[in-house]
């Protein structure tokens, strides 16, 4: 996203290396949702804490929102199924190619924070 807007950065793909996982196998929020609501703050976030957050909070409460009503959860561990904080739980992704589906999540992740960025939220 940030590449299609002309930002560039070597910091991005550092920043969001712990996503995966539900948060570095945390099995919290699905990474994809991370990454999805740091995008929407690289256009609506703020530089100072005066400025005020509602610019940013009302397109990630949408794409909250929209991400859980499509998946049925934000959750990692709901969504796929397994538990990636143990040995068994990431062998079980791999064996049964869970990887498609959190692909799938991220190009509908990044398919909604784009939406909602175009839609020039407050």
């Amino acid at each position: 996203m940030a590449e299609s807007n002309n930002i560039q950065s070597e910091l991005i793909p550092k920043i969001a290396t712990g996503f995966c996982g539900g948060i570095a196998r945390t099995s919290g929020m699905c990474g994809a949702v991370s990454g999805a609501v740091m995008a929407i703050n690289l256009f609506y976030g703020r530089n100072t804490p005066d400025v005020p957050i509602e610019k940013s909070y009302a397109p990630v409460q949408k794409l909250i929102k929209s991400f859980a009503d499509t998946f049925g959860s934000i959750n990692c561990k709901e969504l796929t199924g397994v538990d990636l904080a143990t040995e068994e739980g990431r062998k079980q992704f791999y064996q049964t190619n869970l990887i498609e589906q959190c692909k799938n999540f991220t190009e509908v992740a990044t398919k909604m924070a784009m939406s909602l960025i175009e839609e020039k939220p407050l």
